[in-house]
């Protein structure tokens, strides 16, 4: 029987572990009236330091939310790694398949205006040391307890091509965060499960503007004719569109006062995976998912801005979305 022939129809092969091969890196937060534009200076305040990268973010959202959750990655020999590894560790993400190698763990530079919205520098350092046989090696060691991989393009893109066909041909369910966007081999969609843009990768990767609604259904059809099986499109305050197995689902957003949509997506992501590694239908972890970015995106920082499941109760009680 082949592996895409052991998962039922949303995705996923059975309950069990989240797999996160990914980047791991130190985020410097600096908050700053507005963006400034070329060649501007300004103000900033309230400079924060924590552990970011979307591998790791992705992994503690998913641990928080109550998935056994181990991260594989690359970290430097400096001071920024063993910040890295004990706040990973202390919120649950099992580190051991993550290795030290010689230099600088990844950093990335985030400013966030006043209106919440951000925007990025990353400096992969280590993150660009993970290699096709560390992937090798962690699958021959968890494999077998692996129900769901989440994977990024923060790490090498080779690498992160080649984790996905050791998911697929293991019967893994493949999770694709195409961020930041670059474009894949024509057959590596095949391979792919769920595959979750924003509207700005989305329209990098397909060619189209995503707008809308419409142009999210657009683009999640565009990655279906290329052989994704599900596709999730995000919306910064539009809500997502799901589409999967020819059904689309439009979500709406949740109203919340945004301060810094930093996380956001990989709240996003990393909920989505533990809800199908729990064994959760797409549809309704697509709206926990929901539920974890909606809150996200009121609590300033990276990390500690991801919530924990019983956070998420708590805040679908209070809008009887459930």
């Amino acid at each position: 029987m082949s592996a895409r022939h052991d998962r039922d129809p949303d995705g996923a092969r059975r309950r069990g572990d989240v797999l996160v091969i990914g980047s791991i890196s130190v985020d410097v937060s600096v908050s700053t009236p507005h963006l400034p534009k070329p060649g501007e200076t300004v103000i900033g305040a309230g400079v924060e330091i924590g552990t970011g990268g979307k591998g790791a973010n992705q992994a503690v959202a998913a641990a928080r939310y109550g998935a056994r959750t181990r991260i594989a990655g690359c970290v430097g020999d400096d001071a920024f790694a063993e910040l890295a590894l004990t706040e990973l560790g202390e919120s649950g993400v099992d580190v051991s398949e993550v290795l030290r190698r010689n230099g600088g763990t990844g950093l990335a530079q985030i400013r966030t205006d006043a209106s919440g919205e951000n925007d990025i520098v990353v400096a992969p350092l280590a993150n660009a040391l993970v290699t096709r046989e560390q992937v090798d090696e962690v699958f021959s060691r968890v494999a077998g307890d692996t129900a769901v991989l989440l994977v990024q393009l923060e790490i090498p893109v080779d690498v992160a091509l080649h984790a996905i066909r050791r998911a697929h041909d293991a019967g893994i369910c493949v999770i694709l965060d195409p961020a930041p966007a670059f474009p894949l081999p024509e057959e590596m969609w095949s391979s792919i499960d769920i595959v979750t843009p924003n509207e700005t990768e989305a329209a990098a990767i397909t060619g189209e503007p995503v707008d809308d609604a419409a142009g999210s259904e657009a683009a999640a059809e565009w990655f279906a004719r290329k052989g994704a099986r599900s596709s999730i499109i995000t919306r910064a305050g539009g809500g997502a569109t799901l589409l999967t197995d020819g059904v689309t689902i439009e979500y709406p957003p949740h109203q919340v006062r945004a301060v810094d949509s930093t996380a956001a997506g990989d709240a996003f992501a990393g909920v989505l995976a533990a809800s199908i590694a729990l064994g959760m239908p797409l549809p309704r972890a697509v709206e926990e998912a929901m539920l974890a970015g909606a809150l996200t995106v009121t609590r300033r920082g990276a990390l500690r801005s991801i919530p924990t499941k019983h956070t998420i109760d708590e805040f679908a009680a209070d809008r009887e979305v459930r």
